[in-house]
């Protein structure tokens, strides 16, 4: 599991987060689940600014029940008065249960009637006797979602499979930077690559490959305010300082040096 805030561009603004591992059962379908708690003054509110991992999520909070689609650009949300969200990134072989075709839901938010889980997951999060620890409550909430994944997604395709291994591959392979790299460790076409990229994840393996790039690479220059650009540049595959900052400009709408600075950082 990566960085607990791997993608998330303020984590100093963050409420109570924690990341928890999916348990061995469910790895083909959950790559974690993630669980934000919040509790703003009357009035405030706090925005949240993500480079999304590139995946779809399904995601309970009290209110209501979401599947989340993969995002194109920067994405936020608003935080206000008192709450909590229980999410679950979903791996490629869960996406066909929720959707033919992943590309219709980018960048959309789309409302599940699933009583029984929202229920569950409420009720696990309220806590069932007084005073219990949050990471019981934590605890039971993935439980009850890992449950209710288990009872629903029985089988996934061999294909489904595949397509795992390819995400996970773009995802933790730092020397894959071209779709021909990855297509070539898999040893399959760039053109079933693609395929099979579009038909589960809803987005082009090109894409998945700058998504990683680009949330390690502002990982580091946030982490790191002593690093060079040039070198975090070179670090993550781009050909130079200018190429960083034109993907930092084109997804976030602002360059390293100024994320460096709007968290009090000095540009290097």
């Amino acid at each position: 599991m990566p960085s607990s805030f791997k993608g998330i561009l303020y984590p100093a603004s963050l409420p109570t987060f924690h990341r928890l591992p999916a348990p061995p059962h469910l790895d083909h379908l959950v790559q974690w689940f993630w669980i934000p708690e919040w509790d703003i003054e009357p009035g405030r509110s706090s925005r949240q600014q993500l480079i999304a991992f590139a995946a779809c999520n399904l995601v309970v909070q009290r209110e209501r029940v979401e599947l989340a689609g993969p995002t194109t650009r920067l994405s936020h949300q608003d935080l206000t008065g008192r709450g909590w969200a229980v999410g679950a990134l979903l791996r490629p072989a869960a996406v066909p249960f929720f959707t033919g075709n992943p590309a219709t839901l980018r960048d959309v938010k789309v409302n599940l009637e699933l009583p029984e889980l929202q229920d569950a997951v409420v009720h696990a999060m309220a806590g069932p006797a007084a005073g219990m620890p949050p990471e019981s409550r934590r605890e039971n909430a993935v439980a009850a979602i890992s449950a209710w994944l288990a009872s629903t997604i029985t089988e996934v395709s061999p294909e489904a499979l595949v397509a795992n291994t390819m995400v996970e591959l773009i995802a933790s392979n730092a020397s894959v930077v071209r779709i021909e790299d990855a297509a070539a460790r898999l040893s399959m076409s760039t053109r079933t690559l693609q395929r099979l990229s579009q038909k589960y994840v809803g987005l082009s393996p090109s894409v998945l490959i700058r998504r990683r790039r680009l949330q390690e690479a502002a990982e580091r220059t946030r982490t790191q305010p002593e690093a060079d650009l040039a070198s975090i540049a070179t670090e993550f595959g781009y050909v130079d300082q200018a190429h960083l900052t034109n993907d930092f400009q084109k997804v976030l709408g602002l360059t390293p040096g100024s994320y460096r600075r709007s968290m009090g950082q000095t540009d290097k």
